[in-house]
């Protein structure tokens, strides 16, 4: 259903049922998924590209062009992943010639007034809360939190499973599997709770705490405690997405514990 209050352009694709409310504006080239829910005064301009059984809530404006002064118009998109909730006033820009697209995965909830600039890769099963601004070509893997009120600068990249705590700064990457927290923001241990709550056996949450003793509670620099991990603990899918995360860190990882 499509009120008869909102315009919708007549050559964006909406599935079945989807369900427009009163007042918001829906762009040419646009495509929004079977059984999608947008509330009023919502925006999506050109280049979006929703999945099914989303919902976005009034206020969010989706696919505005970057806040980037490079910007040249090129033509890009962004795209949200299916079963994905977008709360009020949100704001999602789409991608530039860097990547070309801004992506937000599936079963993803972006609290009111999250800003996901250009260029970001949010995997699926996020949760970001209120008011976290997100700056262009960051990089957050399935399963991270992310507290209310933080800001993760450009380019930073937060691996799966991690929890940063509200009101944080975001400067460093923060490895898969941890709690982050304090300023500047710094290892808060392994973030056990979350892991038990999707699966991971006692076993393994041990396994990870192990690493992460070498990585950041004892005097070893990071490549020295890399080394001692892969010769002293044996190989786990766990242990490898650590240690390729430390790895390809550009910017570099997230402080040590700090009493």
């Amino acid at each position: 259903m499509i009120s008869p209050l909102s315009s919708v352009s007549g050559s964006a694709k909406l599935g079945q049922n989807v369900h427009v409310d009163p007042f918001t504006m829906i762009h040419e080239d646009v495509v929004i998924g079977d059984n999608s829910w947008i509330g009023s005064n919502v925006t999506i301009f050109p280049g979006a590209r929703i999945g099914k059984n989303c919902k976005i809530f009034p206020g969010a404006v989706i696919a505005g062009i970057p806040q980037d002064l490079k910007f040249q118009g090129e033509e890009s998109t962004v795209v949200i992943g299916d079963n994905t909730t977008i709360r009020e006033c949100v704001t999602i820009s789409r991608g530039t010639v860097d990547k070309q697209t801004t992506v937000v995965g599936s079963n993803c909830l972006l609290m009111a007034y999250v800003h996901v600039a250009h260029d970001c890769v949010i995997g699926s099963n996020v949760i970001i809360a209120n008011s976290v601004q997100i700056a262009g070509h960051v990089s957050i893997d399935d399963w991270a939190i992310v507290g209310g009120s933080s800001a993760v600068h450009q380019f930073v990249k937060i691996g799966m499973h991690a929890m940063i705590s509200g009101g944080s700064l975001v400067r460093k990457d923060v490895p898969p599997f941890t709690k982050a927290a304090r300023e500047p923001l710094s290892y808060a241990g392994v973030n056990s709770l979350g892991l038990r709550r999707r699966g991971f056996s006692s076993e393994t949450i041990a396994h990870i705490q192990e690493v992460y003793r070498y990585l950041f509670l004892n005097s070893m620099n990071n490549s020295r405690a890399l080394e001692e991990i892969e010769i002293n603990l044996p190989a786990t899918k766990e242990r490898d997405e650590i240690l390729n995360f430390i790895r390809s860190s550009e910017r570099g990882v997230m402080k040590g514990y700090i009493n």
